[in-house]
């Protein structure tokens, strides 16, 4: 069963991360995952779950100042962090293209600074708080841009 183009509710962090394990189920190499929410959200905790769904050893953090880690899983993950961000010619001096046309997984946090770059296809992740430890996460099947 498909857990695309639904809208799940996580009550900790605990399961964040559990049900960012079972959507790494639904990746494969070239796919790619955008982010969206608020600051604190839990967007960072969803990808640690991705991550150790990708089978990736070790700890996952969000590249905030560095805006990109890689990791060694099943696949490659790559995990992008734009909210600092300056502007569109960072990403590009990042070479995303190989990133997000490559094989591995891209993970994207704050992906709507960057909406004109997205490929034609990707996941969308909406987070939202509801209290302290609920998080409303809405996913949208693989969306095509027109």
């Amino acid at each position: 069963m498909s857990i695309l183009n639904k809208i799940i509710i996580t009550r900790s962090a605990a399961e964040t991360q559990y049900f960012g394990q079972k959507l790494a189920r639904q990746l494969k190499p070239g796919d790619l995952v955008c982010l969206t929410g608020d600051l604190g959200v839990g967007k960072t905790c969803l990808i640690q779950g991705v991550a150790r769904g990708l089978q990736v050893k070790g700890y996952v953090n969000s590249p905030t100042f560095k805006i990109i880690n890689e990791y060694k899983g099943k696949v490659p993950v790559y995990h992008f962090d734009l909210y600092r961000l300056d502007g569109l010619t960072d990403l590009r001096g990042l070479g995303y293209e190989e990133y997000f046309y490559g094989q591995g997984v891209s993970l994207v946090e704050w992906a709507e600074k960057i909406m004109p770059f997205l490929p034609k296809q990707y996941l969308q992740v909406e987070m939202r708080s509801i209290d302290e430890h609920t998080r409303k996460i809405i996913l949208t099947d693989w969306r095509k841009k027109k």
